[in-house]
């Protein structure tokens, strides 16, 4: 409200709402980014799994999430699978829902840190003034080591461990090639590389000697995994 006193009728005023301000005073919901964690629902976090419980839509990473996560979902809440929308129709369904108002949790595996490709739609939802959030998640490496009992840094021995991934499809920052990593002698975890495996040792063995020890793991925590361990 201004009030305009009798000396001043003679004059224009302008008045306009910061758009920043606009968004806090809306009725549109919010976008939790989530990371659902390795795969054991008992391993999604305490905040993951209050978010989930209350819900309106969930847009979930497909294979990738277990039915066991996806079972904190309520029963009223609008379930889709991402694995079968592209970027942009994922966003599409975000904007509606968070605009009528809805909670939206994009529940991704892992730690959303890591390979989750979350960093395109933080920057869509940004440049359309929609609120979001990012709730952390358990990784894989973490969940790994808990399953080998092993500490990934040792006084003295390493105290680096590096998170990487093999160079397939999708092409690796010069520096960042695996020859050029294993010269540290760091703790390596490698992600998104099964395939490559030939590649990998062949460039981690111009580093480490033949007989360091090595895990393999396959859907780590979820039921049916495997876990190698050799050299």
């Amino acid at each position: 409200v201004v009030r305009v006193p009798d000396c001043t009728q003679a004059m224009t005023f302008a008045l306009a709402r910061h758009a920043h301000f606009q968004a806090k005073t809306s009725s549109q919901g919010k976008v939790y980014f989530v990371g659902a964690g390795p795969g054991d629902a008992q391993l999604l976090t305490l905040k993951a799994h209050q978010i989930l419980r209350r819900a309106e839509v969930v847009i979930y990473a497909g294979s990738l999430i277990p039915e066991a996560v996806l079972g904190h979902v309520p029963g009223s809440a609008i379930v889709h699978n991402s694995a079968y929308l592209t970027l942009e129709q994922v966003i599409d369904l975000t904007l509606k829902a968070v605009r009528s108002g809805k909670s939206v949790v994009r529940l991704h595996s892992g730690d959303t840190s890591l390979y989750s490709a979350i960093q395109e739609q933080m920057a869509i939802l940004e440049r359309e003034q929609v609120e979001f959030e990012v709730v952390p998640g358990i990784s894989s490496f973490q969940a790994l080591a808990a399953a080998l009992k092993s500490e990934l840094t040792l006084p003295e021995k390493v105290q680096t461990i590096i998170l990487t991934r093999g160079e397939g499809n999708t092409s690796m920052p010069e520096k960042e090639s695996l020859v050029s990593l294993a010269q540290h002698q760091a703790t390596l975890c490698i992600f998104l590389s099964a395939l490559l495996v030939d590649k990998v040792q062949e460039d981690l063995l111009t580093a480490y000697p033949p007989d360091t020890p090595v895990a393999i793991a396959h859907r780590i925590s979820w039921p049916d995994e495997k876990i190698v361990v050799t050299r």
